[in-house]
């Protein structure tokens, strides 16, 4: 098992190319062709962190922040970030970060947050949109079948929870061989008709690359007739927050007191309660007031996310409770989350979650 294996691993659980402009996910320290002694997960990569790997023969960090967020132009050890770069440098450890590319996904952060909290149904908040491409081309009859299964082999077709989703119409395509060409049918300047089936299939964008390898692969044609389209609708799986529903309505005093026990939260800042009985959730861990409004519109009951301002508190205006659990708190789960998937995928290879507490906030009780 080398660095380049586990990093293959983890795209497929949230593609790289997910992740928002912003942010900085993938390997950033290390070589892919390393090999794997043991794996350390964590939601921070700190120097204690990085101790903490070396003391257990971890060689690999997987972090869900970034340590690289921004430039930098020098590492020297005169921050946090430096003295844990340089420390793992030196101790031939890789580190890699999966960040809002895990967010977003389907069975992410926020689909982590929705299991904990028993919410049902649960579905992206935000939608991720130009996500979804369709890709149009033609098929001589004859190969058909064979380029159709490729094509849904790597990953297209696929709409929800279906597979090997497409549309085909047959019809009649013309061409003329000119010079320095190897047709596959026809001859050389003599125009040629032959019976095509045109296929539609779409496909999130992460694997435009795959499609059109197999398409190529697979397709007898020296030049293959192709197009692809944006399209405009909603990603049915991908999307910032989630949405669901309790089994049963409980008051918002009793739903309060088992968020606080289910997500370990030690305080809870919230809304005025409204005194009615709540079902419908939102959820979106870490920094989440830009998603007020929208779950406002998703008619949610309940509203559970963390760095709430306090003039951002009024946009609730006694229409939803918002519920801020601490931005640590809402994402502790996340390291949960990527042990439990690499451990199924992974066999012969010792995966630890870090025991290490790195909240940089504490509280106060007197």
């Amino acid at each position: 098992m080398k660095v380049a294996d586990v990093t293959e691993l983890l795209k497929q659980l949230a593609p790289e190319s997910n992740a928002e402009s912003f942010d900085n996910v993938g390997l950033l320290v290390g070589d892919l062709q390393t090999e794997i002694s043991s794996i350390l997960v964590t939601l921070d990569c700190l120097e204690e962190v990085v101790d903490e790997a070396i003391q257990n023969k971890c060689n690999m960090i997987v972090t869900f922040h970034p340590i690289i967020f921004s430039g930098m132009k020098s590492i020297t050890g005169k921050n946090y970030v430096e003295k844990a770069l340089i420390k793992a440098i030196k101790n031939d450890i890789a580190i890699y970060a999966i960040h809002t590319n895990l967010d977003i996904a389907k069975e992410g952060v926020n689909f982590e947050i929705c299991k904990r909290l028993h919410i049902k149904n649960s579905r992206p908040l935000i939608p991720k949109t130009k996500s979804i491409k369709k890709l149009q081309t033609f098929i001589p009859l004859t190969h058909f079948a064979e380029v159709q299964q490729a094509l849904f082999k790597a990953g297209a077709g696929e709409i929800g929870n279906y597979k090997n989703c497409s549309f085909r119409v047959e019809g009649t395509g013309t061409f003329l061989p000119t010079e320095n060409t190897n047709p596959f049918i026809g001859q050389i300047n003599v125009v040629e008709e032959v019976q095509e089936v045109m296929v539609s299939v779409t496909f999130e964008d992460f694997k435009q690359t795959a499609i059109l390898t197999a398409l190529r692969s697979s397709h007898p044609y020296e030049e293959i007739a192709y197009e692809i389209f944006t399209l405009d609708n909603p990603n049915q799986d991908l999307g910032m927050g989630r949405i669901g529903e309790l089994e049963t309505p409980v008051t918002e005093e009793k739903f309060l007191s088992f968020l606080k026990k289910k997500l370990s939260t030690p305080c809870i800042r919230h809304t005025k309660l409204r005194n009615r009985l709540v079902k419908k959730i939102a959820v979106l861990g870490g920094a989440g007031s830009f998603a007020i409004k929208n779950a406002l519109e998703a008619g949610a009951d309940v509203f559970i996310t963390a760095d709430i301002k306090y003039h951002e508190f009024f946009q609730a205006e006694s229409k939803i409770l918002i519920a801020d659990i601490g931005h640590y708190e809402s994402e502790q789960f996340t390291k949960n989350l990527i042990h439990d998937y690499l451990s199924e995928k992974i066999n012969n290879t010792v995966i630890l979650i870090s025991k290490i507490n790195t909240n940089p906030i504490n509280y106060y009780y007197e």
